[in-house]
Protein backbone atom coordinates (compact mmCIF):
# COMPACT_ATOMS: atom_id res chain seq x y z
CA UNK A 1 0.00 0.00 0.00
CA UNK A 2 1.75 3.47 -1.17
CA UNK A 3 1.26 6.55 0.95
CA UNK A 4 -2.04 8.08 -1.50
CA UNK A 5 -3.84 4.61 -0.85
CA UNK A 6 -3.09 4.87 3.01
CA UNK A 7 -4.35 8.40 3.10
CA UNK A 8 -7.05 7.97 1.25
CA UNK A 9 -8.22 4.82 3.66
CA UNK A 10 -7.97 6.66 6.80
CA UNK A 11 -9.88 9.76 5.53
CA UNK A 12 -13.28 9.75 6.97
CA UNK A 13 -16.32 9.49 4.95
CA UNK A 14 -19.88 10.25 5.78
CA UNK A 15 -20.41 6.15 6.28
CA UNK A 16 -17.60 6.36 8.87
CA UNK A 17 -19.24 9.21 10.41
CA UNK A 18 -22.29 6.99 10.87
CA UNK A 19 -20.46 4.27 12.04
CA UNK A 20 -18.89 6.33 14.68
CA UNK A 21 -22.31 7.91 16.00
CA UNK A 22 -23.60 4.44 16.02
CA UNK A 23 -21.04 2.89 18.11
CA UNK A 24 -20.89 5.83 20.82
CA UNK A 25 -24.79 5.52 20.95
CA UNK A 26 -24.23 1.38 21.77
CA UNK A 27 -21.33 2.65 24.81
CA UNK A 28 -23.81 5.55 25.55
CA UNK A 29 -27.24 3.69 26.03
CA UNK A 30 -24.92 0.74 28.14
CA UNK A 31 -23.28 3.50 30.34
CA UNK A 32 -26.37 5.15 30.77
CA UNK A 33 -28.21 2.10 31.45
CA UNK A 34 -25.92 0.94 34.10
CA UNK A 35 -27.31 3.61 36.20
CA UNK A 36 -30.50 1.60 36.26
CA UNK A 37 -29.15 -1.62 36.48
CA UNK A 38 -25.88 -2.96 36.70
CA UNK A 39 -26.96 -6.73 35.82
CA UNK A 40 -28.66 -5.50 32.28
CA UNK A 41 -25.76 -2.90 31.46
CA UNK A 42 -23.29 -5.96 31.54
CA UNK A 43 -25.70 -8.73 29.63
CA UNK A 44 -25.24 -5.52 27.00
CA UNK A 45 -21.66 -5.18 27.16
CA UNK A 46 -20.88 -8.98 27.16
CA UNK A 47 -22.74 -9.03 23.94
CA UNK A 48 -20.67 -8.88 21.28
CA UNK A 49 -22.22 -5.73 19.93
CA UNK A 50 -19.26 -4.60 18.35
CA UNK A 51 -17.75 -7.40 16.99
CA UNK A 52 -21.47 -7.68 14.98
CA UNK A 53 -21.24 -4.24 14.27
CA UNK A 54 -17.33 -4.21 13.19
CA UNK A 55 -18.58 -7.23 10.86
CA UNK A 56 -21.66 -5.25 9.39
CA UNK A 57 -18.95 -2.38 8.28
CA UNK A 58 -16.07 -4.71 7.08
CA UNK A 59 -19.18 -6.32 4.79
CA UNK A 60 -20.32 -3.11 3.54
CA UNK A 61 -17.47 -1.30 3.03
CA UNK A 62 -15.23 -4.26 1.44
CA UNK A 63 -13.42 -3.22 -1.49
CA UNK A 64 -12.99 -6.93 -2.48
CA UNK A 65 -15.16 -7.72 -5.94
CA UNK A 66 -14.71 -11.83 -5.10
CA UNK A 67 -18.11 -12.58 -2.34
CA UNK A 68 -15.91 -15.76 -1.27
CA UNK A 69 -12.80 -13.78 -0.49
CA UNK A 70 -14.99 -11.40 1.61
CA UNK A 71 -16.92 -13.99 3.68
CA UNK A 72 -13.66 -15.65 4.44
CA UNK A 73 -12.15 -11.94 5.37
CA UNK A 74 -15.55 -11.52 8.00
CA UNK A 75 -14.77 -15.49 9.07
CA UNK A 76 -11.57 -14.52 9.81
CA UNK A 77 -12.23 -11.84 11.71
CA UNK A 78 -14.60 -13.58 14.01
CA UNK A 79 -12.40 -16.61 14.42
CA UNK A 80 -9.04 -14.62 15.33
CA UNK A 81 -11.71 -12.28 18.06
CA UNK A 82 -12.63 -15.28 19.84
CA UNK A 83 -8.56 -16.22 20.29
CA UNK A 84 -8.20 -12.83 20.86
CA UNK A 85 -10.98 -12.43 23.98
CA UNK A 86 -9.66 -15.63 25.93
CA UNK A 87 -6.92 -13.01 27.65
CA UNK A 88 -9.53 -10.91 28.65
CA UNK A 89 -11.51 -12.87 30.17
CA UNK A 90 -9.92 -12.88 33.92
CA UNK A 91 -9.62 -9.63 34.13
CA UNK A 92 -13.28 -9.47 34.60
CA UNK A 93 -12.93 -11.85 38.12
CA UNK A 94 -9.59 -9.62 39.05
CA UNK A 95 -11.16 -6.30 38.90
CA UNK A 96 -14.11 -6.63 41.16
CA UNK A 97 -11.79 -8.47 43.51
CA UNK A 98 -9.46 -6.12 43.54
CA UNK A 99 -11.90 -3.31 44.14
CA UNK A 100 -13.84 -4.74 46.93
CA UNK A 101 -10.41 -5.23 48.26
CA UNK A 102 -9.95 -1.65 48.72
CA UNK A 103 -7.42 -1.25 45.49
CA UNK A 104 -7.80 1.91 43.98
CA UNK A 105 -9.70 2.11 40.44
CA UNK A 106 -6.58 3.20 38.57
CA UNK A 107 -4.21 1.02 40.14
CA UNK A 108 -6.58 -1.85 39.42
CA UNK A 109 -7.19 -0.81 35.73
CA UNK A 110 -3.20 -0.73 35.73
CA UNK A 111 -2.71 -4.19 37.04
CA UNK A 112 -5.58 -5.77 34.73
CA UNK A 113 -3.81 -4.27 32.23
CA UNK A 114 -0.54 -5.49 32.82
CA UNK A 115 -1.94 -8.67 33.08
CA UNK A 116 -4.29 -8.88 30.22
CA UNK A 117 -0.80 -8.37 28.27
CA UNK A 118 1.10 -10.99 29.38
CA UNK A 119 -1.74 -13.37 28.91
CA UNK A 120 -2.39 -12.57 25.60
CA UNK A 121 1.77 -13.55 24.51
CA UNK A 122 1.51 -16.58 26.52
CA UNK A 123 -1.59 -17.30 24.65
CA UNK A 124 0.05 -16.50 21.43
CA UNK A 125 3.17 -18.14 22.46
CA UNK A 126 1.31 -21.56 23.35
CA UNK A 127 -0.80 -21.73 20.60
CA UNK A 128 2.18 -21.15 18.40
CA UNK A 129 3.96 -23.76 19.76
CA UNK A 130 1.13 -26.41 20.57
CA UNK A 131 -1.05 -25.59 16.95
CA UNK A 132 -1.16 -24.37 13.72
CA UNK A 133 -2.64 -21.26 15.10
CA UNK A 134 -0.70 -18.02 14.44
CA UNK A 135 -1.84 -14.97 15.89
CA UNK A 136 0.77 -12.91 15.69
Amino acid sequence: MDKNELLKALTPNLFDVVKILLTAAVILVVTKLQLVSDKLSALLIALPLTSILAMIWMRHESKVSNEAARVESIANHAYYTFWFVLPTMPMFLVIPWMLKKGYGFYFTLGINAVMTTALFWLLVITLKKFTSIELM
